[in-house]
């Protein structure tokens, strides 16, 4: 049997893992070893970042209502809580652009907020 060295395949993993580090800064844009190793780092770290994102995007509407709340002269922790007793059901990311979009139905859901507490 003759022996086997998979030329293209591995050509083409090569050329697959150095195209999707095009642009990366350095030596690890263009050698595979540094290639695969930033490509490794790079996938860790988006996937980190999906999980931060999350998170991010929610301590922004809570600074949001947050702000909101202080014009009408309310504290956030008590008008959540307010809404959790008067059982409205928004969460936070409808609530921050209710704040933003439609100042008159904000100011009615802090209402039923105070009156709940």
């Amino acid at each position: 049997m003759p022996r086997v060295r998979k030329g293209p395949a591995r050509r083409q993993a090569k050329k697959r893992i150095l195209k999707a580090v095009k642009g990366y800064r350095g030596q690890t844009s263009s050698q595979f070893r540094m290639a695969k190793e930033a490509r490794v780092r790079a996938d860790v770290n988006a996937r980190v970042g999906r999980k931060l994102k999350k998170r991010d995007y929610r301590g922004l509407w809570i600074i949001r209502i947050s702000a909101a709340c202080g014009e009408r002269d309310i504290r956030y922790s008590q008008f959540i809580n307010g809404c959790k007793k008067a059982q409205i059901e928004l969460n936070r990311k409808m609530l921050s652009e209710i704040a933003i979009a439609d100042p008159a139905a904000f100011d009615a859901i802090v209402e039923k907020a105070k009156a709940a507490l």
